[in-house]
């Protein structure tokens, strides 16, 4: 074999690195590198990000398809020339469309599920005051705005939905999380069937039932209450008895999302946490409590902090998609690396 000069042999192997799976770019990434082990996970802030013509208000919720395609709901930021507050995105966070003018300004809870070979969005808007369900289009099938049937409004309290979960049999829960603190389940088609809950820190009592999920990682599935002012995560049986309360690690939670037993948790005191199946923390991600930054030029955000977590999910390659709540929107990508 001909020798080969330092130069040389850097050029060559450059080329054989070029075609690998692991870009020579993302080896040399200067992003902060949060977690350990088996949760490791490279931090790109504003891997998603508005259109030119757009401006993100609050981000609030993420949801993905079965194509791999990301909505992003958010309340439409001041002098936006779009009104559209639900915005798509391609699986590698190229922008492809946004629609949903009525939803500006409370675009809140998002949340995607198929039924009968199609995929719906349930969207909670805390503006409006309403649960709607839409095609994954904008196409809306039917709305709710006020729930007469549970007796809980007599008096004219606040119905301010947050986020829906769903019971195996089709129904859906929803947490009256900015209103009552009451959470109602109805069948598929809307119709209300029952009401659990209620304002208190007693057990079955809820203070801001942000989030709710179908927690099914063990032999029976309950739902799982993100019991946001009351600083616990709370288990229901799907009929809506108390089953037990979880609060070791758990600081203001918002919302779930669960993949491989692990449970992951956007906390709005600066944090996303992971859940191992027996609920004992695995990681506290991008802990940036406390902080004072909100309302703050994104130009003093901190790289591999976050500030106010609202939502986040796992994507179906196993990364971590983020949306929190800050004025001008932020959503960080976090990249699952090999561990």
């Amino acid at each position: 074999m001909p020798d080969l000069s330092r130069r040389d042999f850097l050029k060559h192997s450059a080329v054989g690195l070029a075609s690998t799976v692991i870009p020579l770019n993302a080896m040399e990434s200067s992003n902060p590198i949060l977690g350990s082990g088996e949760h490791r996970y490279e931090c790109i802030h504003d891997w998603i990000k508005p259109p030119r013509w757009m401006k993100f208000g609050d981000t609030h919720g993420v949801a993905q398809d079965s194509a791999g395609n990301i909505y992003v709901a958010h309340t439409v930021g001041e002098g936006s020339a779009s009104k559209n507050a639900i915005c798509v995105y391609s699986s590698d966070g190229k922008f492809l469309q946004s629609w949903g003018e009525q939803f500006v300004g409370g675009a809140h809870g998002l949340d995607i599920r198929s039924e009968g070979g199609a995929e719906f969005i349930y969207h909670c808007d805390v503006n409006h005051r309403k649960v709607v369900k839409t095609r994954l289009d904008g196409q809306v099938v039917w709305e709710i705005s006020e729930v007469k049937a549970s007796d809980k409004y007599s008096k004219g309290e606040a119905f301010v939905p947050t986020n829906v979960a769903f019971h195996p049999n089709g129904d859906f829960y929803v947490g009256d999380g900015y209103g009552s603190s009451w959470i109602h389940r109805f069948d598929k088609e809307g119709n209300y069937k029952s009401t659990f809950g209620g304002r208190g820190s007693d057990k079955g009592q809820v203070d801001s039932p942000h989030g709710l999920w179908l927690d099914d990682r063990g032999t029976e599935p309950f739902l799982v209450v993100a019991d946001r002012s009351n600083r616990r995560l709370q288990y229901f049986s799907l009929d809506g008895h108390h089953v037990k309360f979880v609060k070791d690690g758990i600081r203001l939670p918002c919302h779930f999302s669960i993949r491989k037993g692990v449970m992951l948790i956007p906390d709005l005191e600066s944090t996303v946490t992971l859940l191992d199946p027996d609920n004992k923390v695995i990681a506290h991600l991008g802990d940036g409590h406390p902080t004072n930054l909100r309302g703050r030029p994104a130009s003093e955000f901190k790289a591999g902090k976050f500030i106010h977590p609202h939502d986040a999910m796992f994507l179906a390659n196993g990364d971590i998609l983020v949306a929190e709540w800050v004025p001008q929107g932020r959503v960080t990508l976090l990249r699952k690396l090999p561990s």
